[in-house]
């Protein structure tokens, strides 16, 4: 005899149903980031077009997220426009002082923080 659970313990927004889509999402989480080193392991080299894409992808999503934090900073340059390209700027200081993406990251936020402040 198979024993269930009653209808009610697995509907949304239920502690049990919240869990499970919690596991679920960390072991398909788990499962993407374990392919390249299933797929890769041992001897096997990665192909040129891998390796090339693994170097450009890097700089393309921070362009991206640039311009994703710039894009309403014509609005109203004085509040929002002068504070983000300071921050941005700070950020990319520290981070070429330091070689450290948590201090530059730090600082950039601090920067943008205080200036909405003032």
């Amino acid at each position: 005899m198979i024993t269930t659970f009653p209808a009610t313990v697995w509907t949304p927004g239920s502690a049990a149903w919240t869990v499970g889509v919690i596991l679920i999402s960390a072991g398909i989480t788990f499962f993407l980031r374990a392919v390249p080193f299933l797929a890769f392991r041992g001897g096997r080299l990665m192909p040129e077009w891998l390796e090339k894409l693994g170097q450009a992808l890097s700089p393309a999503i921070m362009a991206v997220l640039i311009v994703y934090c710039l894009k309403d900073a014509g609005e109203n340059w004085r509040k929002i426009g002068f504070p983000k390209l300071l921050a941005v700027f700070v950020t990319a200081v520290c981070y070429r002082r330091t070689h450290n993406t948590m201090i530059s990251i730090v600082f950039g936020t601090a920067c943008y923080m205080i200036l909405l402040r003032i």
